[in-house]
């Protein structure tokens, strides 16, 4: 108990504390309150003790402290007096978004901040539940720097969630697990400039924005007199130049970026580059000036720019040409994800030529080291096992990774071994739903090869989330899982798979620890 009082005496931000002095204060606090108290959670404050506990599967914000706190008087809950060898307040409040905030505010580690050039990897999380796991992963992983919240506003609506719930779920996993090491807030794929709106509302501190609707594919089959015409109606009132200006800046001139890696542009070369992105770049400029806009002065943002939502590859004159428009109109990037060569379908391993991959990937390091430094971001990079010491070794700190229905089906993992018969349910539906599910994703799962459920004994469910075709069936549909509903408005699984993974969490959190582990292994470097 005298560490209790220790903290009630903390006026700053107290150290973490050893793992058998939180365990102990931990065990003693939930056999007075009847709860679960994670260990990690326990901080003091300003003579507040805060703390995360669990009732059955209810999760709940503590707060002990002594009569006058003016930092507790910000958090809503219901107050009682305990005896721990002497009278303290006790606050118990619920895990809602006001209390998030709250909590954000009041303990500033809890709050995602920008991450800057340094190596980062983003850690999707579609059911809300994956943060405590992701932190586990990343705790052997230092210098990498964690994006706990990030999904995209499409996912956010085929799941059924907002960015405030989102970027939430990441605070109270945070402060679970006791992480006081920083993480960013991607606020992912954004299209138009109502999704930045509601990202900054709900306070993301990256923004990733996506112009694909914006980039003209048939500009690599075209021919030079379809591009000579094609660039005549681009915009170039908005893009602040003229086809006179384009000429002079790139046409026949040598631009040596170091590595051995010369870029020049022939007429067609330019058009190509110029008809396929101008208007992703006018667009990703429009975008960027919004934001900086609502942001206002002093408040710290980055941002991402992504064409990997494209047709073709991105070329390194293409890369190039896109770098250097941007950054002739004033916008300022943190990380570019090209449309790397190959192939990078959800939830499986890059399909493709791996030396081809090396020799492009190499090119566009060269690019993003002389144009920026800025970070190459590789988008759907769940599972590209194969790819990862190629991008580790030539990226170095230059590197920002970007998965999310990993963690997802690594939930379905657990779920194989806590209910099996709720996992066949999900199969079955799963099975029902890939054809209309896969016309927005880049997957070639074959539903011929993914075995009916009722033909597979309890031990080899789990063998479906190692096959090819049985992870991408499962990937693509979950939205429909988590959104479906029954005739009489319920949800099918929502509801059954989230409870099923909140009794059974240290299951799902290990099966994180393990699977997200590998993914960071090969970006460890000797540094750690």
């Amino acid at each position: 108990m005298g560490m209790l009082q220790s903290l009630l005496e903390t006026q700053g931000l107290s150290p973490t504390l050893p793992q058998d002095a939180e365990e102990d204060l931990a065990h003693i606090l939930g056999e007075a309150l009847r709860m679960h108290v994670y260990p990690r959670s326990i901080v003091a404050s300003r003579g507040v003790v805060f703390f995360l506990g669990r009732q059955e599967q209810t999760k709940w914000l503590g707060l002990l402290y002594r009569d006058g706190s003016t930092d507790a008087a910000r958090f809503s809950g219901q107050e009682q007096g305990v005896e721990l060898e002497q009278l303290l307040i006790l606050r118990l409040c619920p895990a809602d978004h006001a209390n998030a905030v709250a909590l954000r505010r009041t303990l500033p580690f809890t709050a995602p901040q920008v991450v800057g050039g340094r190596k980062s990897f983003g850690f999707g999380d579609r059911l809300g539940l994956a943060t405590p796991g992701h932190v586990r992963a990343v705790r052997k992983a230092p210098h990498i720097v964690p994006v706990f919240a990030q999904q995209s506003i499409r996912e956010m609506e085929r799941s059924g969630r907002t960015p405030e719930q989102v970027l939430d779920d990441a605070t109270w996993g945070v402060f679970q697990e006791g992480w006081r090491d920083g993480f960013g807030a991607d606020a992912d794929h954004l299209k138009t400039t109502a999704d930045v709106d509601v990202c900054v509302e709900a306070g993301y501190t990256m923004y990733t924005v996506d112009p694909g609707d914006h980039v003209d594919n048939e500009a690599v089959r075209a021919s030079l007199g379809t591009l000579k015409r094609k660039a005549e109606t681009l915009p170039w009132d908005v893009l602040e130049s003229s086809p006179q200006d384009l000429y002079a800046a790139y046409l026949d001139r040598t631009f040596d970026l170091g590595g051995g890696l010369v870029v020049r542009f022939s007429e067609e070369t330019l058009l190509r580059a110029a008809v396929k992105y101008g208007r992703a770049v006018v667009h990703s400029t429009a975008l960027y000036r919004h934001l900086a806009g609502r942001m206002g002065a002093g408040q710290d943002f980055e941002l991402e720019v992504s064409v990997d939502e494209t047709e073709t590859p991105t070329t390194p004159e293409e890369h190039f040409f896109v770098a250097s428009e941007l950054k002739r109109l004033g916008v300022r990037w943190v990380s570019l994800a090209p449309r790397f060569v190959g192939r990078f379908e959800k939830g499986v391993d890059y399909i493709g030529d791996l030396k081809q991959f090396e020799t492009e990937f190499a090119k566009h390091v060269t690019i993003a080291r002389a144009m920026g430094p800025y970070k190459l971001s590789v988008h759907s990079g769940s599972d590209k096992f194969s790819i990862y010491p190629i991008v580790a070794r030539l990226g170095g700190d230059l590197i920002h990774v970007k998965t999310a229905g990993t963690s997802y089906l690594e939930a379905l993992r657990a779920l194989t071994g806590i209910d099996p018969d709720l996992f066949r349910d999900i199969l079955a539906f799963a099975r029902s739903r890939y054809q209309a599910d896969r016309a927005t994703y880049h997957v070639s799962a074959d539903l011929a090869k993914v075995p009916w459920p009722d033909q597979l004994s309890d031990a080899a469910l789990i063998g479906v989330l190692d096959t090819f075709d049985g992870r991408q069936v499962l990937h693509v549909t979950f939205g429909s899982v988590m959104t479906g509903k029954n005739e009489q408005g319920d949800y099918r699984f929502r509801q059954r798979l989230l409870d099923a993974l909140r009794a059974n969490e240290e299951v799902y959190y290990a099966a994180l620890e393990k699977h997200l582990g590998r993914h960071l292994a090969p970006f460890v470097d000797e540094k750690g």
